[in-house]
């Protein structure tokens, strides 16, 4: 393979990447209403704009950190900490992402993919095996 081919072939699979993540993200914040629910069971509406800011921030903060050279030095208790909340994020998107099927069908009736809702979702499905296995395995 030719290194213009391994190129294209990265960014592919980084554009792929990010698809499916920022469709999970999505799902979470728009379809599920994750964010009007939270703050119905707080009864806080009034600062639903600064749930909605904390959520864009925070994302665009951690997107940073994660693709810089950055290192913070916790005390352990303060890890445990910062764990818990990434770990209740997770789960809660976790979650989200088992409600996009319902989501999936639309968009590939509306994108001209019907016919071929069985062959997007066991790419999902397979992409997901293997890039997990990838992760583990390797890097």
């Amino acid at each position: 393979m030719t290194l213009l081919g391994e190129v294209l072939l990265i960014a592919f699979i980084g554009l792929a990447g990010g698809i499916a993540v920022g469709s999970g993200m999505v799902a979470f914040l728009v379809v599920l209403d994750i964010i009007p629910r939270l703050a119905q069971i707080t009864r806080t509406f009034s600062k639903i704009r600064a749930y909605e800011a904390a959520v864009v921030l925070g994302s665009l903060w951690f997107t940073w950190v994660d693709f810089s050279d950055m290192k913070v030095h916790l005390f352990p208790i303060s890890a445990a900490l910062v764990g818990l909340f990434a770990g209740c994020f997770v789960g809660m998107l976790a979650a989200a992402l088992t409600e996009i099927i319902n989501v999936l069908p639309i968009l590939a009736k509306r994108v001209g993919m019907g016919s071929y809702m069985i062959l997007l979702l066991m790419a999902m499905i397979f992409g997901k095996v293997f890039g997990s296995l990838f992760e583990w395995l390797f890097y």
